[in-house]
């Protein structure tokens, strides 16, 4: 976060109203300007100006604030600071770390503390990429700093610099504020540093957007197999109290097929986030061995913090996620709960008397959720690069009510909308997502990537897989009525393939060691095993066997076990489970 205190008083405080605070200002200042208000300069920014009154909204509690304290100016809009470092730190909102807010004023944050979001203190091995005279432009690699064991953070010319290499450091161990490069740009020396500040409200730009080509890969099987995330695509994930949000948003940053997991609690409870903040540095990244937390950053906003931080976080997050998507990596943003983020929106609107829309949010919600959801997307960076951001928010519907304006407008910006179910997380069913909710507009955009990778009968078994699980829903109207005896065994056959497709491939436990994370090979694989059990029954009911002796043949269990006995490296044993029906099923035709 840029530094607000400065000597030069701007104004004085005329009216405070919660978190926004009108001021009348001797001279003009910027729109989104950061400010410092009062003799503690609590952190805030320009949010309107009318003539020579600013509004602004302030990151910190205004408690005591009173009319005619001073305003200070810093000349600079809320920026962060990218540079090495980020990995593995904890912020608020603003990008103050955790760590030193704690260190400077204990368990409570005391207002007005300013600390630097990265360190300057620490040295960094860097190792240059470039000669000097060489023409550099925005997002050219100037060098190489290992942040940590497994990722090499790339040092960036910063967007909108462009010119001639002058000078260039000697590989060396250097501090964040020590020069590494000289620009001349038009007549001018501008030294460049290890990090570089960027305004959070306006994105990065790049050199292209690329339509989406290849899977976001979760390995979970609902997800990948039924209701596919491209990379660099959008998600929602809404849901009532306990239907798992919080846990499936976490399962995803463990398991996505991403370099780096931005992690935004914006406006969770505190002990939810104390739960996130405590089990990530525990957890090991499954593909390194290394802890998780060596390549997440996280931005922690609880309920409790001031409501303007709430608003600001959502932007800190999916700017450092555009940092690291500049650098050439696959970036999964995981925003935990955009619905705290409107209410953020709503209450200030509210202290600002602006006219209110549906359930009191402000008209501009749709705008702002657009906004933010465009800023996701794979891109070739200004450097040539390839990078995305795949950007995933929860949405928190009162009482799980998807009609709501928040859940609504989301709809419109995302493609992929995965739908939880209050009924299927009482009954222990997870992911608790409901195939009825849910759908996925990335799926027609993937099948070029599956053929390409041997799996061509994907889109087949993933359409039969709905659309077998849609004629259950119909089937079950009828059963409530009259019973399921009463249906012809062929719907009966209908209602027993749709049980055993959701019980030993849709359901899927994190705490199982095999269970836990599903390839997308073992995944088509199941979908194979359980639609040729339901095909080859289907053929028993034409030589008039009953349905209940196919429902009692051991390779029933023997597919509801698949998913814990089978790894990902063992094609081999689905080759023998496919033998397995077939034998039992000519078995029971014989008879």
């Amino acid at each position: 976060m840029a530094a607000s205190g400065t000597d030069d008083v701007v104004g004085q405080v005329t009216g405070i109203n919660g978190p926004v605070v009108h001021a009348e200002t001797r001279r003009s200042v910027g729109m989104s300007e950061l400010v410092g208000v009062g003799e503690q300069r609590l952190i805030g920014e320009v949010i309107g100006l009318v003539e020579t009154r600013a509004i602004i909204q302030v990151y910190e509690d205004t408690t005591g604030l009173r009319p005619g304290a001073p305003l200070y100016a810093s000349g600079l809009p809320l920026s962060v600071e990218l540079g090495p470092g980020l990995l593995g730190r904890i912020f608020d909102g603003i990008q103050r770390p955790l760590e030193a807010l704690a260190a400077r004023s204990g368990d409570f944050i005391e207002r007005g503390t300013i600390v630097a979001s990265l360190d300057r203190r620490k040295r960094w091995g860097f190792t240059p990429s470039l000669k000097s005279g060489a023409r550099v432009c925005g997002g050219e690699v100037l060098g190489i700093v290992k942040e940590t064991e497994l990722f090499d953070h790339r040092i960036l010319v910063p967007p909108g610099v462009a010119g001639r290499l002058t000078w260039i450091a000697d590989a060396g161990s250097y501090t964040l504020e020590d020069p590494v490069a000289r620009v001349d740009t038009d007549g001018a020396s501008r030294e460049l540093r290890l990090f570089h500040r960027w305004p959070v409200r306006t994105p990065r730009p790049c050199r292209e957007r690329r339509p989406p080509a290849a899977p976001m890969l979760t390995g979970q099987r609902v997800i990948d197999a039924f209701f596919p995330l491209a990379r660099g695509g959008t998600a929602a994930i809404p849901g009532g109290f306990g239907t798992g949000k919080t846990v499936t948003q976490n399962n995803l940053a463990k398991w996505a097929d991403a370099q780096i997991i931005v992690y935004i609690g914006c406006g969770e409870r505190g002990n939810e986030m104390t739960g996130v903040l405590t089990d990530l540095p525990r957890l090991e990244d499954p593909r390194t061995g290394r802890p998780l937390v060596e390549r997440t950053v996280l931005v922690a906003n609880t309920s409790n913090m001031p409501v303007a931080a709430r608003e600001a976080s959502i932007y800190t997050g999916i700017t450092i996620a555009e940092y690291y998507r500049d650098m050439g990596c696959d970036v999964a943003l995981m925003a935990d709960s955009t619905s705290r983020w409107a209410e953020a929106l709503r209450e200030i609107s509210g202290r600002l008397e602006e006219m209110p829309a549906e359930e009191g949010f402000p008209a501009y919600l749709a705008t702002r959720l657009a906004a933010f959801y465009e800023r996701a997307g794979a891109v070739i960076t200004l450097g040539g690069a390839e990078g995305s951001v795949s950007a995933i928010g929860a949405v928190s519907p009162p009482g799980g009510d998807f009609t709501e304006p928040v859940t609504q407008h989301t709809k419109r910006f995302v493609r992929c909308f995965w739908g939880l179910d209050k009924e299927l997380a009482s009954a222990r069913f997870f992911p608790a997502i409901n195939f009825r909710d849910s759908y996925s507009e990335y799926a027609a955009d993937l099948g070029s990537w599956w053929r390409e990778r041997g799996f061509a009968d994907w889109e087949g078994l993933r359409a039969r897989g709905i659309e077998l699980l849609s004629e259950e829903v119909k089937l079950q109207q009828i059963v409530r009525l009259v019973g399921e005896e009463s249906l012809p065994d062929r719907e009966r056959m209908t209602l027993e393939g749709a049980w055993v497709l959701r019980n030993s491939t849709l359901q899927q436990t994190a705490f199982d060691p095999v269970d836990r994370y599903s390839s997308p090979e073992k995944q088509l694989r199941m979908l194979r095993a359980v639609f040729h059990y339901f095909d080859r029954g289907l053929d028993i009911l034409e030589r008039k066997i009953p349905v209940y002796r196919v429902k009692e043949l051991p390779v029933r269990t023997m597919l509801m076990r698949m998913r814990f006995e089978i790894g990902n490296d063992e094609p081999q044993k689905f080759d023998e489970l496919m033998k397995t029906i077939d034998e039992q099923m000519d078995a029971l035709a014989q008879e």
